[in-house]
């Protein structure tokens, strides 16, 4: 697989994306109810893997894309590496993007440039809530087929984004673990800020409770209690993050109990590795278990090698032998 931007993400396009030439036709579309969905290869059906696709490409474009790339060493798809999984790719919905000219595309939510993440976060507010409470249905529908401890959630470039938020808004049982590919986390730099606020915070206390007094502190005025030992800072983080996308009835942690695995191409240049660091950093803020792994000479696209990785990572996240297994 080429080490180049694939032309497949339109991530990878200059924003003078033309305009669709039928204005009167070009609609918002929902996400597809129906994914595009493939295997077993062998029955029974024991995990599932759901895969979403990058900006401006579809689950059937990146279905045929990813499921006919061969894996080193032997040479395998994935879908004869776990034959007894099946391969959803949901479809985002087609709405506009801000930076493409406000044109229809196929996106999980709109942002603006990634050159600046922490601008214009409102722009994913509304799309990120919608393809989370997609994702959610559809992990709690493969959940109910083949149990949480086989099912993985998988995402390339803003899937991998997307895939993210997913997980750390879920509440329910913890699912197998999550891939990212050339990915970011949405509001990292908001939940980084709330996250240092743990040692700000304790820095207030040290006066009133420390050694030293100040002599700015009214000896007559009552002492606050002391609060720092109950806060959560990550709780906090993950609340924001969640009361953002009108999902503050969540309050699990299911997150600190799934695994994420997360690849990135060092040559990257439309989702720019630093990113990728920053949510690998952020995340292990978060008390996520997770693991990044950086590829030279690649680009904005996955590798042979990657999926070598990703393949190993979801082999032990399953809990599955060479001849297939299934958790409980």
């Amino acid at each position: 697989m080429s080490s180049e931007s694939n032309p497949h993400d339109i991530h990878s396009i200059p924003s003078a994306l033309p305009s669709e030439p039928n204005t009167q036709t070009r609609l918002a579309r929902p996400h597809s109810a129906h994914p595009q969905e493939i295997g077993p290869h062998s029955p029974p059906h024991r995990h599932s893997i759901i895969i979403l696709h990058g900006r401006g490409s579809s689950g059937d474009k990146f279905l045929e894309l990813l499921l006919s790339t061969a894996i080193p060493p032997t040479g395998q798809t994935l879908t004869t590496v776990f034959p007894h999984a099946r391969f959803i790719f949901p479809t985002a919905a087609r709405t506009r993007a801000t930076i493409y000219k406000r044109s229809y595309i196929h996106q999980w939510f709109d942002n603006w440039h990634l050159t600046h993440p922490d601008q214009r976060t409102e722009l994913m507010i509304d799309g990120l809530r919608q393809s989370v409470s997609h994702i959610h249905c559809l992990l709690q529908k493969e959940i109910e087929l083949v149990g949480a401890g086989n099912v993985v959630l998988w995402g390339l470039s803003q899937g991998c984004a997307t895939s993210l938020v997913s997980a750390l808004c879920w509440d329910e049982s913890p699912f197998a673990g999550v891939v990212g590919m050339c990915g970011w986390l949405p509001f990292e730099r908001a939940m980084k800020e709330i996250l240092k606020d743990e040692d700000e915070d304790g820095d207030e206390y040290e006066v009133l409770f420390g050694d030293e007094v100040d002599e700015e502190v009214d000896p007559l005025e009552p002492v606050p209690e002391r609060e720092d030992e109950d806060v959560d800072n990550v709780m906090e983080a993950v609340t924001f993050l969640r009361e953002m996308l009108d999902m503050s009835v969540k309050k699990g942690v299911a997150f600190k109990n799934m695994p994420v695995f997360l690849g990135h191409g060092m040559n990257d240049a439309t989702v720019a590795i630093k990113l990728g660091r920053e949510a690998r950093d952020c995340l292990g803020a978060l008390e996520v278990d997770v693991k990044m792994v950086e590829y030279k000479g690649l680009g904005h696209w996955y590798s042979e090698e990657m999926l070598g990785d990703i393949v190993d990572f979801v082999k032990e996240k399953l809990k599955i032998a060479d001849e297939g297994g299934m958790n409980s």
